[in-house]
């Protein structure tokens, strides 16, 4: 169990307190108990922290105000308690070893230390670098690569051709490279367009659970490292995704769009396909994008929750919006054109 000295020192930062003090773990400020670590990350909370029974807080000198506890004092403390969460790390550890159900080709290569867990397949010329966790039940298809250090969780699917780079984490079930939704029409029906590309992924990438991310028809869909991508997302091929970008849960996005660096996009947002998304642009959520962005900065779409009867008033007036727009147009012209003959009389 670490210690009040202990965290302080992990985190590099002054704290007040009795050095040896136990902790024994993390607690949100509403739950927190004598013997846990909390945080406030918001000045409006500091009221809750001076009534909280709480052992020991991060927050800002300048917050700690009436509370007599211990305090790890930080400017930063959302970004510190996240560094804290590891040193209370509760998670399974890898085996290291390669478990007697696992089905390995004899062409695929591993590097040193991979656990490989039960009822994996891992296919014919893949290779996994080292320190590589392949979870239960995992598939990587042929000609795949994962990075070191990567771990793919249970039920996670690589298909054929795919590379995943180092220190990545995928989450339970997720799907990559399976094909993207390409079919040309015909007379007789749909004609199947192979998807002839692949999926590049970058270091340090973290994809959720229950994801979709499709193989390119002919280039390969990317996304670039350091991007954090939540639960049940889809990303159809050929999308690019940006360096350091977010995308919150159920976030769907058509074939072709490129999203910049650093982006974030609300849950529930959805692209058209093939557009082009600026560096450091922010979409609420929900946001319907179907044009391409070209400056930084925060969008949104839709409409705030409201009564029912007010929205179905609101949703009959909008039908209406293009006829309204053509009188006032009207009017205008015919206002400028009475204008004009004024000032000529």
């Amino acid at each position: 169990m670490p210690t009040l000295g202990d965290i302080a020192k992990a985190l590099d930062l002054p704290y007040r307190g009795e050095h040896d003090m136990p902790l024994r773990g993390l607690a949100s400020l509403d739950s927190a108990d004598e013997g846990d670590l909390s945080f406030v990350s918001r000045k409006k909370f500091v009221a809750s922290l001076e009534a909280s029974t709480v052992s020991a807080v991060i927050c800002p000198r300048e917050w700690v105000g009436g509370f007599s506890g211990a305090v790890i004092f930080s400017d930063a403390p959302y970004r510190d308690f996240a560094r804290a969460t590891r040193l209370f790390d509760n998670r399974p550890t890898r085996t290291r070893r390669l478990h007697d159900t696992a089905v390995i080709a004899a062409t695929a290569k591993l590097g040193k230390n991979v656990t490989v867990d039960a009822g994996a397949v891992v296919d014919d010329n893949v290779v996994l670098g080292d320190d590589v966790w392949i979870g239960p039940n995992v598939w990587i298809g042929e000609h795949s690569r994962v990075g070191s250090g990567t771990e793919l969780r249970s039920g996670v699917k690589l298909y054929h051709g795919i590379s995943v780079g180092h220190s990545c984490l995928i989450h339970a079930n997720t799907v990559i490279g399976s094909d993207g939704f390409g079919f040309a029409p015909t007379d007789s029906g749909w004609e199947k367009i192979l998807q002839l590309g692949g999926v590049r992924i970058g270091d340090r990438v973290e994809i959720g659970a229950g994801c979709s991310i499709d193989r390119g028809a002919l280039d390969d869909t990317v996304i670039a490292d350091d991007v954090i991508i939540d639960n049940l997302v889809h990303i159809a091929h050929g999308v690019s995704i940006g360096a350091k970008s977010a995308i919150a849960g159920q976030v769907g996005f058509a074939g072709g769009t490129k999203l910049g660096e650093r982006c974030t996009v609300g849950g529930q947002a959805g692209f058209a396909g093939h557009l082009e998304v600026a560096d450091d642009v922010h979409i609420g959520g929900q946001g319907r994008v179907s044009r391409s962005i070209s400056q930084p900065g925060d969008y949104a779409s839709g409409t705030g929750l409201m009564r029912t009867r007010d929205w179905a008033r609101s949703a009959s007036r909008y039908e209406k919006l293009n006829d309204l727009v053509k009188r006032i147009d009207a009017l205008e012209k015919a206002l400028a054109e009475k204008a004009s003959s004024s000032v000529k009389d």
